[in-house]
């Protein structure tokens, strides 16, 4: 198989890659980060953009000196860098800073579940806990049913929607998975949405760091009505996030966080609200984050999201192929290629608990993964396919240990030769699995 050419100058983008760790046994090694779909580190580029804005740093939107002016329109060109980033119509949309996904899903799930508008949010079984948890209290949910696999069932996705074509407000569905990595068709299921009269929400957080994404124009049947995603995922991790949406969203009624900054007058008794998105940025802004955020939407951009996600799929290649040859691994989603997919491996090992495998490989290796169910328990649930009895269990007993995997998870930074670490340690895992299970029982410490 020939794999995509490693350019070295992409190593050279990120803060820390080469840092040093202690292991068990008191040595260091080059850190290797795997755990990219959690939280990536930042540009080189992102950090010196930071740096630079630093003596220039004021209060946004009310200040009259030159620092305060400089500040606001460093913030507000923030907004047009990021809507064509993802070629959103800022004539009719609005681009609005949170703190990450979870807070734009809350955000929107509160501006949409009124009771006044269709209450039918039609979920999928593949989403994390942040785009499942914030609709259930506010409107009716259902779930589109996935394979065995874990890729989303498009027949059951329009069963549902014909079913629900009267009284569907929204359908919301992960981009990307933060499990398995299936990138879902979002075009054609926003194509099915609109002809149920539906709307649609795309969680980004996986997605839009990976490969590149269109909102596309108003008039498409294509055309994505609303995304959020986290600049913590995508090299800038200065705490912001990103909700995009129609600007009629969110021009009537009231916000869900209020305050500074978000009205045009007041008296005891009167409210009128600022327009949109000033309405929903309730205090002062992370002005910060921003400017963090179109510094890494700038240097993707350079590096060009086709290559970016090119070379990603290689990596994701080149892992499934090596991964193979390990005794007693097994793999989830699609374990041949990463054609539908961005790079998310999901795996556990025979006879070791995932947490001992994240833990062996952290402190013998200096490899970060992450294991668990990765804020995505329904999905995990039915990929490990765990029985209901087994799972009442566990809610009638909070102290019995949960199941789940190890992911590994790449950014543009790692290389083929982490990989083959990392296939060499669980090689060897596997080889001596009693004398590391006996090491592991009582889990050492995290070294720090």
């Amino acid at each position: 198989m020939n794999f995509v050419r490693y350019n070295s100058d992409f190593r050279n983008l990120v803060v820390g890659a080469d840092t040093k760790v202690p292991t068990i046994n008191g040595s260091y090694v080059t850190a290797i980060n795997f755990d990219n779909a959690a939280t990536t580190p930042p540009f080189v580029s992102v950090l010196q953009e930071v740096i630079n804005f630093a003596p220039w740093y004021s209060s946004a939107h009310r200040g009259t000196g030159y620092k305060s002016q400089f500040s606001s329109n460093l913030y507000e060109q923030s907004r047009e860098i990021i809507a064509r980033f993802v070629n959103a119509d800022t004539r009719e949309n609005t681009v609005v800073f949170v703190k990450n996904t979870t807070e734009a899903i809350n955000k929107l799930a509160y501006r949409l579940c009124d009771g006044k508008r269709r209450n039918i949010i039609l979920s999928t079984c593949m989403e994390h806990h942040s785009n499942d948890l914030p609709w259930r209290d506010k409107c009716k949910i259902d779930y589109v049913e996935v394979d065995e696999c874990g890729r989303l069932s498009m027949e059951d996705l329009e069963k549902k929607l014909r079913r629900y074509r009267d009284s569907l407000g929204l359908v919301v569905v992960t981009g990307a998975s933060n499990v398995t990595g299936y990138k879902n068709p979002i075009h054609e299921i926003a194509t099915l949405t609109h002809k149920y009269h539906g709307k649609i929400l795309v969680d980004g957080a996986q997605l839009i760091p990976h490969v590149p994404f269109d909102m596309k124009p108003e008039d498409s049947p294509e055309h994505i009505d609303y995304v959020v995603f986290s600049a913590h995922k995508m090299y800038a991790p200065f705490g912001i996030g990103v909700l995009i949406g129609p600007k009629k969203t969110f021009e009537e009624g009231d916000p869900v966080d209020v305050g500074g900054g978000t009205v045009d007058i007041v008296t005891h008794d009167f409210i009128r609200w600022a327009i949109p998105p000033h309405k929903e940025e309730a205090g002062s802004p992370n002005i910060i984050g921003a400017v963090a955020l179109a510094a890494a939407v700038r240097t993707l951009e350079m590096l060009g999201m086709e290559n970016v996600e090119r070379y990603e799929k290689s990596l994701t290649d080149y892992a499934l192929q090596r991964m193979k040859t390990v005794p007693g691994i097994k793999l989830y989603g699609n374990k041949e290629n990463c054609q539908d997919r961005v790079a998310i491996v999901p795996f556990n090992m025979e006879g070791i608990p995932h947490g001992v495998l994240a833990t062996i490989l952290s402190h013998e290796g200096g490899i970060a993964v992450r294991n668990g169910c990765f804020c995505a328990q329904p999905y995990v649930q039915r990929l490990l396919k765990i029985p209901s009895e087994e799972v009442k269990k566990r809610i009638e007993d909070p102290t019995m240990e949960h199941p789940g995997m190890v992911r590994i998870s790449f950014g543009i930074y790692n290389q083929y030769r982490e990989i083959d670490i990392l296939i060499h340690m669980l090689h060897r895992i596997a080889a001596y699995k009693e004398q590391y299970l006996f090491k592991y029982t009582d889990t050492p410490k995290i070294l720090v």
